[in-house]
């Protein structure tokens, strides 16, 4: 896989688009003034205890109280009541594992993590974990030893433990022992912090986007990382000389006239990446639509017909839904509860398949997954971690007209409701005249097709309605002025 990553860099936001064989497979945005609070460590101050939430809420300085549940104080357990781990006014160091969504505040966790280039620290615990996605039993056992070798060398034992991350395949003792003296020097300094600050206060902030991409996304993969402002270059090229030389060589300062998303047809990618339907290159086609609670990925084969049988046609669009879901969950960054319906098929082997692939092209992907077979009733059931906003959260906002609904009363519901309020309106106060204000589109039809029914009321009340075009209302706004 031919890997490149793309930054576009003003002085009000950052924007990192990762490109894998020509395609635009994710999008990371963070913006100057409402940067991810993800990874940022606080002392922060209990402000309310929920018992029957086994929760509480935690002031870390934000405009919203963050949220802490009692598996995330302490040993995590869960089962201690939450009363008897944290009580109202008591201080906190926390790390926030969850940006604010919507009206929810920030997600927290007392057991903190600090990343680096090849571990996470964890300051109080007392094991060594490994990446997941490294899979060889020889690398995974080697990879532990050297960081126990690491740990017992600089005095950690007992202390702190280490999680080892994917990058760390392949590295020698050198750059695990670099990396963790740095964690350590790095430790010892937030302690210093959380011991003078008072709450609330930030103990530790997550690197800006540019970097942070790099220390997370260098991949032995990634061919090229191309930056278009010259004064980020400059800070990538300090930082990278530190923390990550390996990919120096690869790291390039782009001047172009033309601008960099265009050149990649990134811009294009995030117009369609807020679109509701999504065609697939047979004919069919996607349609997916975010709830609060959930988002669901509906299949339609569209215009593809197929050259066999039905079951064929329907086979064929699902596996290629399962390749574009994939791509689609990274690149929108959809997370939380995840329904997706396929169209049902009728072999068994077809849905395995279709499974198989989903789960394929999923392992690519860095938030963790988890799917369910399909169920009774032909939907595939998955969760995807959900750490920041998805792509339509940060860049859009619910239509004014519709309030989100995605659509609105007709002009003829409307005329009925006039009818209907006028006739309250005359029953209550028996005004002189009648106004009604109302959209374009209302108005006329009105005057056209529900003229009929407006003489009709007229005559019924023995009152005249005066009709006025108000051009900022809705189709569903309207008014009525009693004379």
């Amino acid at each position: 896989m031919n890997a490149e990553i793309l930054m576009n860099v003003t002085p009000t936001e950052t924007r990192v688009a990762v490109v894998e064989n020509g395609v635009v497979q994710e999008i990371f945005l963070e913006r100057t003034n409402h940067r991810g609070l993800v990874g940022n460590i606080y002392k922060g101050k209990v402000v309310r205890v929920l018992p029957g939430m086994q929760a509480a809420f935690v002031d870390i300085g934000l405009e919203r109280a963050a949220f802490i549940h009692a598996a995330e104080i302490g040993t995590g357990d869960g089962n201690a009541p939450i009363s008897q781990l944290v009580h109202e006014g008591q201080a906190l160091v926390v790390q926030v594992t969850k940006d604010p969504i919507g009206t929810k505040g920030a997600r927290l966790t007392t057991q903190l993590a600090i990343p680096s280039r090849y571990l996470v620290y964890m300051p109080g615990a007392d094991h060594v974990g490994i990446s997941q996605r490294i899979d060889d039993d020889g690398e995974r056992e080697r990879l532990k030893q050297l960081v126990n070798n690491c740990m017992e060398a600089e005095g950690l034992t007992g202390e702190a433990g280490f999680i080892l991350r994917t990058a760390a395949e392949g590295v020698g003792d050198d750059e695990i022992l670099s990396d963790t003296r740095y964690l350590r020097r790095l430790w010892r300094k937030l302690e210093e912090r959380i011991k003078d600050n008072k709450p609330p206060s930030l103990v530790y902030d997550e690197l800006p986007l540019s970097l942070r991409t790099l220390r997370d996304y260098s991949r032995p993969e990634v061919t090229k990382i191309l930056i278009d402002s010259r004064e980020t270059f400059q800070k990538i090229e300090q930082f990278v000389q530190q923390y990550v030389p390996e990919v120096a060589d690869r790291i390039e300062y782009y001047p172009g006239p033309r601008p960099l998303f265009e050149l990649y047809s990134v811009e294009d990618e995030i117009q369609r990446a807020l679109e509701r339907k999504v065609p697939l290159k047979s004919g069919g086609y996607l349609v997916i639509d975010q709830t609060e609670a959930m988002t669901t990925i509906d299949v339609n084969t569209g215009g593809f017909v197929g050259r066999r049988n039905l079951e064929e046609t329907i086979f064929k669009t699902n596996l290629e839904a399962a390749t574009a879901i994939g791509r689609q969950l990274r690149l929108r960054n959809l997370g939380g509860i995840i329904i997706l319906d396929f169209i049902d098929m009728v072999e068994a082997e077809h849905q395995r398949q279709v499974l198989r692939m989903l789960e394929k092209v999923l392992e690519k992907d860095h938030a963790k997954t988890k799917i369910s077979g399909v169920s009774e009733l032909g939907l595939v059931e998955m969760t995807r971690k959900r750490t920041r906003e998805s792509l339509e959260q940060m860049l859009m906002e619910p239509c004014r007209c519709c309030g989100g609904r995605g659509s609105v009363k007709t002009a003829e519901t409307i005329c009925y409701e006039i009818f209907r309020e006028i006739l309250r309106e005359e029953r209550a106060y028996g005004a002189g005249t009648y106004s009604v204000l109302a959209s374009q589109q209302v108005v006329d039809r009105l005057l056209d097709e529900d003229s009929n029914g407006l003489a009709d009321l007229e005559a019924f009340i023995g009152k005249a309605i005066k009709l006025q075009v108000e051009p900022l209302y809705t189709q569903d706004h309207y008014d009525i002025v009693l004379q």
